[in-house]
């Protein structure tokens, strides 16, 4: 999954955004950029965040911005990467609820859809892999993890 997010160009790397309405609009560009969803794909995941609370801070540093299935303005099923330096806070209340690490979800192909987050909670349930990509700077270094921990 690292090497689709180098090789589709699924993937940001920031010093910060000023508020998580930002993050979550900055981490939805690079599916934008390629017609994966349209430019009100990022309205949508800040007004269910504005209504339901930050659910999309699935733990601590890692947020998974995603509206409903079929959400309008989606077109393809992916996801994308995105790391922030600085983290961004989703309730100034709760530290728990900062994100510096984003895994985007667009989804409109059910089965695509469960794939791809199969695959994802392999990254995420791997510890010393999510600690690196916390450290990571650049696409080479998704490239390097991949190798490292999935293939």
């Amino acid at each position: 999954m690292l090497r689709e997010f180098v090789e589709k160009k699924h993937y940001l790397f920031a010093e910060e955004a000023a508020d998580w309405e930002e993050a979550v609009a900055m981490s939805c560009r690079s599916l934008e950029a390629d017609g994966t969803v349209d430019a009100g794909y990022a309205g949508e995941i800040i007004a269910c965040v504005r209504k339901y609370g930050p659910y999309i801070v699935i733990m601590p540093n890692i947020a998974m911005p995603h509206s409903q299935e079929g959400a309008a303005g989606v077109r393809k099923t992916a996801v994308a990467f995105m790391k922030l330096e600085k983290p961004v806070s989703f309730d100034p209340a709760d530290p728990e609820k900062d994100a510096r690490l984003f895994f985007t979800l667009a989804s409109c192909d059910p089965e695509q859809h469960l794939n791809n987050m199969k695959r994802l909670s392999e990254i995420l349930m791997n510890e010393e892999l999510v600690a690196e990509l916390d450290q990571a700077v650049c696409p080479e270094d998704l490239l390097r993890l991949q190798e490292k921990y999935l293939d």
